[in-house]
């Protein structure tokens, strides 16, 4: 076969049909967002002692290639973690399949096409740093290599490597579905971090550190030789300005980012190595029924043909629906959408979640206490993923949607058996409050109960995926509880930290707009 004219249309193919879709423009959206952010000074660097680089060329196009680096190797990430998958519920998979194509070869090839849709943002950020030039520049000069030259040396490494990871998560079984999504979001914590430890990291942190540290001792030969070097949203300004010309790039500076872009070519074979060539043999697939290993076994010997008896037809008569028929059967719907939600769970889940209750319930401190329902509310993500969008999973809507009443009786049982799991999962947490009369914290807490499953299921109704909920809840949850930042903390994990009105309204509106959206795909006026 021509490989690079097969390998040209695959990658083409995988672009067109990923820009297309809203998750694409919505990611998108966002970075332009952070763009703006940066050219009004809402994100900034601050080095040393409140220093931060002249806007020039150089400053502007390294501030613009970290926010990229860092957020699209997020976001991108649950972006393009779906080309495996979409061949295999379209059944191309299986038409490449019979192909003559190596494992090898397809899977470097869904690497590149997921690096060119996150190559396509880098490009259009790369023109938000244009124009951020013309807005915000503080130097007469410009260069265009001192502006651009970040973005190709850090941002698409960083990408490549990102796509190559999203391939090799499909095809392992365990990080393919929502294990994986969360998962990525601690490695990518633990890439970033790399940074802080001396590292050449893959987003360029540690290289921007080490070349502002020199640009600054040059203007300050006395100055300490340590300071802190941080990408900053809503903390410190700086309040001086030095200049800086950039990063020198040497050869041992771009070996090393050839070094990450070889990683990423390193991942893309091993995915081969996993990846299964859509066999049904060696998918992950469940153990066969009972019913279906006492299923005859017809051989070619004992296959016969049969002549079926006639059949004498009766009109069909439907049962009539009763209208008038009570919600007496709440409870049972509540109870059936929780065993639903649990199906599954193997015993390590539930001592899991015990330990963590226990924890709860016998840490006298309160930041002890808080850690604990930190975990206990992030141990069970996958369940309250599920939310909304179970039915479009399993292609159960049809039977689940024409019974009597499921938009005002179904919805309301889910979402109660999503609030029962964080309650019971916290109710250490909840029961000290009360017992210690801490009116203000069990208000926090219990909104926090009530506002994670409204989330869940207002992204799985809206999103049709659990994708949605495992990325902006793990997100949400890092940056606000485990860090207590005012306003994002929903769990009211400190008294000034949580803001219980505020969560209040915002689970009445996620419950508003999650009706609303269910009523209208259900094709109510």
């Amino acid at each position: 076969m021509n490989a690079p004219r097969v390998l040209y249309h695959m990658v083409r193919a995988d672009f067109l049909e990923r820009v297309r879709r809203y998750s694409f423009l919505v990611t998108l959206a966002a970075a332009l967002y952070l763009a703006y952010a940066v050219a009004a000074e809402k994100v900034w660097m601050v080095v040393g002692q409140g220093y931060r680089g002249v806007y020039n060329s150089a400053w502007i196009g390294a501030l613009m290639t970290v926010c990229c680096s860092t957020f699209l190797s997020l976001a991108g990430f649950y972006i393009v973690k779906n080309s495996v998958q979409r061949d295999t519920d379209s059944r191309v998979g299986q038409i490449l399949a019979a192909t003559p194509m190596r494992k090898d070869f397809y899977t470097f090839a869904k690497t590149l096409s997921n690096f060119a849709v996150l190559a396509c943002m880098v490009a259009i950020l790369m023109l938000a740093a244009l124009a951020m030039q013309w807005i915000r520049a503080e130097a007469h000069s410009f260069s265009l290599w001192k502006l651009w030259s970040p973005f190709i040396f850090l941002a698409l490494p960083a990408m490549l490597l990102t796509a190559s990871v999203a391939v090799l998560f499909e095809t392992l079984p365990v990080l393919r579905g929502g294990v994986g999504n969360v998962v990525y979001f601690f490695l990518w914590t633990a890439a970033i971090a790399l940074g802080a430890t001396g590292v050449d990291d893959p987003s360029g942190l540690q290289l921007l550190y080490r070349s502002t540290r020199t640009a600054l001792h040059a203007l300050n030969p006395g100055g300490p030789e340590n300071f802190n070097f941080s990408l900053t949203i809503g903390g410190e300004r700086a309040v001086r300005t030095f200049p800086w010309n950039g990063i020198d790039w040497t050869w041992n500076v771009l070996l090393v980012r050839l070094l990450w872009v070889s990683a990423a070519a390193g991942l893309a074979l091993l995915a081969s190595v996993f990846f299964h060539r859509f066999d049904p043999a060696r998918s992950w697939r469940k153990p066969r029924t009972q019913a279906e290993n006492n299923a005859p076994d017809f051989s070619s010997e004992d296959r016969a043909v049969s002549v079926p008896a006639p059949v004498s037809l009766t009109a069909a008569h439907l049962t009539p629906l009763v209208r008038t028929l009570a919600n007496s059967r709440f409870p049972q719907l509540v109870m059936s959408e929780l065993r639903l939600m649990l199906k599954g769970q193997r015993w390590w889940w539930y001592a899991g979640a015990a330990g963590l209750l226990v924890g709860q319930l016998v840490s006298p401190e309160r930041d002890v206490r808080a850690g604990f329902l930190l975990a206990a509310w992030i141990w069970p993500v996958l369940l309250w993923s599920q939310m909304g969008c179970r039915e479009a999973r399993h292609a159960t809507s049809a039977l689940l949607f024409s019974s009597a009443r499921s938009l005002s009786r179904q919805l309301p049982a889910l979402w109660t058996a999503g609030g029962l799991v964080a309650l019971l999962t916290g109710s250490g947490v909840g029961t000290r409050l009360l017992l210690g009369a801490d009116w203000h914290g069990f208000v926090a807490w219990f909104a926090g109960a009530l506002f994670i499953p409204s989330l869940a299921l207002a992204l799985g109704i809206w999103s049709g995926s659990s994708k949605a909920f495992e990325a902006i809840y793990t997100v949400w949850w890092y940056i606000g509880p485990a860090h207590q930042i005012p306003g994002l903390d929903f769990m009211g994990t400190t008294p000034t930290s949580s803001s219980p009105g505020v969560y209040a309204l915002a689970t009445c509106a996620l419950l508003a707009s999650a009706y609303w959206r269910r009523r209208q795909s259900l094709g109510y006026a």
